[in-house]
């Protein structure tokens, strides 16, 4: 007898779309933060621009380090939620909002206090000097609300709610915009109504995630109480992934470096190609955020045949995303360009990369899924040895292109290499049974 045909679309796709598609629109809705600073900003002039551009870019890099407090929460809180303690499952998220409150304040002081050092590494004019450090000492004020969005976001996600982080995403970056326009032109504060505003915004973001978190661990009777035992093990858990994160950022900032060594025209090429890949990531990402916080839920309720079907269903998915990325990146590449600028050289220089980049982005969504998955299985520890490998494999090829001053579009190749070598490194280890790991692996102290 033979076997019924699978549904094109089924239970496990319904799940998939329930946490990716909400997960997108807020991760689409982040960048809009620094978009509407850079609109209000822009206006007052180039000083003002190029300050916010030196501030903004410190600023991201410190949240963009400690964004496993939202990887790590989403796995832990979801294997404890799969292993039906809810309880546990929110006194452990409890604990990685107390590591956020404790990371974000120590940074903010450290940022206040080196504002003005960390801004003249950029070698910036005086006047942007100033209105920089101006502008990074408030924005300073709202790392621990920005590292405490992204653990009470981790928490939502590991109790499969992606919808709440995405209402509050959108209503936050709507105060954003009011208030840098009220602060800025109405009251006259120039760049520092602007850190104000985007500062008192991301509290309000705060504040709103954490009275969720709150009402939540109340009724299920978690304690709120900063544990030590806890906080330390959500710290160890997150180190692996910082690891995994500085990987990844290294190979960007090594590109970049080589692309400043072909040249103005391929460094503002190769500007336009990082955005656009940046724009791609987010639809490939929201898959990713459903694999961690069901990978979680299946592994914590030991059900190993549920998360490989979940994992093999959610490369569908990757895969599509990625090849209809690459087919309408490939068509539209020439006249993308033109969006960025005007200068035909800049412009066929984009899109030779671009054509690059569009050729691997199916490979980059099995990336994108793998990586989600074994995040949420808290396979960090692999994740981390990864990484190192991967960028090992990849230095080479952007130092030959530096040595034969090869082109951008090499250059993008050597970047398709490393994404090539990322996949080879996550499909052996899904394969694998290193990462079933079942169970709620997280112990919480009583």
């Amino acid at each position: 007898m033979r076997r019924p045909p699978r549904p094109r679309w089924g239970a496990d796709d319904a799940q998939i779309a329930r946490l990716a598609l909400p997960a997108f629109v807020a991760l689409v809705s982040e960048p809009l933060f620094l978009l509407a600073d850079t609109a209000v900003v822009g206006h007052l002039g180039s000083a003002p621009l190029a300050a916010l551009a030196v501030a903004a870019t410190v600023v991201q890099t410190v949240v963009g380090l400690a964004i496993f407090l939202a990887y790590g929460t989403t796995a832990s809180v979801g294997r404890r939620l799969g292993a039906g303690d809810e309880r546990g499952a929110l006194t452990t998220g409890v604990s990685g909002l107390w590591l956020a409150l404790l990371l974000g304040t120590g940074a903010a002081v450290a940022t206040t206090v080196v504002a003005r050092s960390l801004v003249g590494l950029f070698g910036t004019a005086p006047d942007v000097d100033a209105a920089a450090t101006t502008y990074l000492q408030i924005a300073a004020l709202g790392l621990p609300a920005m590292l405490v969005v992204l653990a009470t976001t981790g928490v939502l996600r590991g109790l499969q709610d992606t919808r709440t982080p995405l209402v509050v995403a959108v209503t936050a970056n709507l105060v954003n915009i009011m208030l840098n326009l009220l602060l800025v032109y109405g009251l006259g504060l120039g760049i520092a109504g602007s850190a104000l505003g985007t500062t008192v915004a991301q509290w309000g973001a705060a504040a709103a995630l954490l009275s969720v978190i709150v009402r939540a661990a109340r009724r299920r009777e978690a304690d709120l109480r900063p544990r030590r035992r806890g906080i330390l093990e959500a710290a160890r858990a997150g180190v692996p992934l910082v690891v995994r994160t500085l990987t990844l950022r290294s190979a960007l900032l090594l590109g970049t470096l080589v692309a400043s060594s072909l040249g103005t025209t391929a460094t503002a090429a190769h500007q336009v190609v990082v955005t656009v890949v940046s724009t791609l990531a987010f639809a490939l990402d929201a898959v990713a955020i459903a694999g961690q916080a069901m990978t979680g839920r299946y592994l914590g309720a030991g059900d190993v045949l549920g998360a490989r079907r979940m994992t093999r269903r959610m490369l569908v998915w990757g895969l599509s995303a990625g090849g209809g990325a690459a087919l309408v990146l490939a068509a539209i590449s020439p006249w993308l360009t033109a969006a960025f600028t005007t200068d035909p050289a800049v412009r066929t220089a984009a899109v030779g990369a671009l054509l690059v980049v569009a050729a691997v982005q199916p490979v980059s969504g099995v990336v994108f899924v793998l990586d989600g998955v074994l995040i949420g299985a808290g396979d960090g520890r692999y994740l981390a040895g990864a990484g190192l490998v991967t960028l090992a494999a990849y230095t080479p090829l952007a130092a030959l292109v530096w040595l034969l001053h090869a082109g951008l579009a090499w250059l993008w190749a050597a970047y398709a290499g490393f994404i090539v070598a990322r996949a080879l490194t996550l499909v052996s280890r899904e394969r694998s049974a290193g990462w079933l790991r079942t169970g709620a692996a997280v112990e919480i102290p009583a």
